[in-house]
């Protein structure tokens, strides 16, 4: 089922691509930075250069401006453009350069009929005109798409009526400019529309193919807790049924002894089956650290406890694999007085003091009697008692109609 769904997403996001030699060499090639790298290349790079060129030498003939404007305007303007084509040749600072092109555009349409003023007009469509859908394209570059949308409606209209101004609002113009204006609106609406429309196919395969990989990862991780988890039964059962035979054979002191140590281990290692914690290293823990592990255990079983530390400065760190041993008997114990107790009167207490750790947890509950607890329960015998012993340490338990004390100390081998 995992892997169906896996290869729908994959399907999924593999239709929405345009397949071509590029696109087919490999999924997820087409990235929305790609797509903004094709947009700046094709349309910002050559589109600009080659209509730039144009009004650039329409502007060298024109004689519309006032002396002095005409220079000013021409550097300004066809100056950002230049730095607007260089940006989109090497891709870096698009934005930047692209949005300051549309403002300095606008501010020479603002100011063209002061530019303009006293000169007889011509009737051909002045220099400025052949730039006015670069500066929608330059819009589409370096703006949200709100602003996308105003700039394209506001440099034409604007183009308009500073064009009639210039001329005085002359009716023989009016035809002429409302084509202009006209013919801008609607090459500045494909502009717009392309942009917007590569754009959103860009960013709706990368949202597919990160769904994709998160599909994949996700069942990647399945497959290998569930490997993990077959490799665990099988370790239990090889270690419990080499822990009976050895028990089985066994006739002397010496093999008793070696039963009892494998049979010991296989417990331990079957009541830490329950956690999701691995042997990990034996990287040495401070005390403190191990009292902050045991309150963060504590409380994932929806149990807040202040744990009590007395711990010198001078405490030797404990290894690794003593203090998760020690970490997952005191959660267990925490676990018993939760169930059995209720949690009454439930604290621990972690003491570290030379090479000696010592963690107790204690509860006011009603006690039990040790001897009556079956012996398929393993919540204290194994998950305590035998975790604890089989890193060499001690598990101590009192309980009566005061309460139960659960006492768990290691003491650094000495030599």
């Amino acid at each position: 089922m995992a892997s169906d769904a896996q290869t729908g997403v994959l399907d999924a996001a593999w239709g929405q691509i345009p397949h071509s030699p590029q696109t087919t060499a490999g999924i997820g090639s087409f990235t929305r930075s790609r797509v903004e790298r094709i947009i700046s290349l094709v349309a910002g790079a050559f589109g600009s250069l080659m209509l730039g060129v144009q009004a650039f030498l329409t502007a060298l003939g024109s004689n519309d401006e006032l002396p002095g404007w005409h220079e000013a305007l021409m550097i300004s303007v066809f100056g950002s453009l230049a730095v607007m084509i260089l940006a989109c040749v090497i891709g870096r600072g698009v934005r930047v350069a692209a949005g300051v092109f549309a403002l300095v555009y606008v501010l020479a349409l603002v100011v063209w009929p002061i530019a303009t003023a006293g000169v007889e007009p011509s009737q051909d469509e002045p220099w400025i005109w052949y730039l006015l859908n670069l500066a929608t394209l330059a819009a589409v570059l370096a703006f949200p798409f709100p602003l996308q949308i105003g700039w394209t409606i506001l440099a034409p209209v604007l183009f308009g009526v500073v064009r009639l101004l210039q001329v005085g609002f002359a009716q023989e113009y009016w035809f002429a400019v409302g084509l202009d204006v006209s013919f801008a609106l609607i090459l500045g609406g494909v502009i717009l529309t392309l942009g917007w429309l590569f754009r959103s196919m860009a960013v709706n395969v990368d949202e597919t193919r990160a769904r994709a990989v998160a599909s994949y990862a996700q069942a990647a991780a399945a497959d290998a807790a569930e490997q993990e988890r077959v490799a665990v039964a099988a370790l239990m059962h090889d270690s419990v049924l080499a822990a009976l035979i050895a028990a089985e054979r066994a006739s002397t002191p010496r093999e008793r002894t070696l039963a009892a140590t494998m049979a010991r281990e296989a417990l331990t290692r079957l009541a830490n089956t329950e956690q999701d914690d691995h042997e990990g290293t034996d990287e040495p823990w401070d005390a403190s650290v191990l009292a902050a592990e045991i309150g963060e255990a504590a409380s994932e079983l929806g149990v807040e406890i202040d744990v009590q530390r007395e711990i010198e400065p001078a405490a030797a760190p404990i290894p690794g694999r003593v203090a998760r041993a020690l970490t997952l008997a005191a959660t267990q114990a925490v676990a018993n007085a939760v169930q059995h107790a209720g949690g009454a009167g439930l604290g621990v207490a972690v003491t570290a003091t030379g090479g000696r750790v010592r963690v107790e947890v204690h509860d006011a509950g009603e006690g039990f009697d040790l001897d009556a607890v079956p012996d398929d329960r393993l919540g204290i015998r194994a998950s305590i008692i035998a975790r604890v012993a089989a890193v060499g340490g001690q598990s101590d338990l009192e309980t009566g109609s005061h309460g139960t004390v659960v006492r768990l100390t290691w003491q650094e081998p000495v030599g």
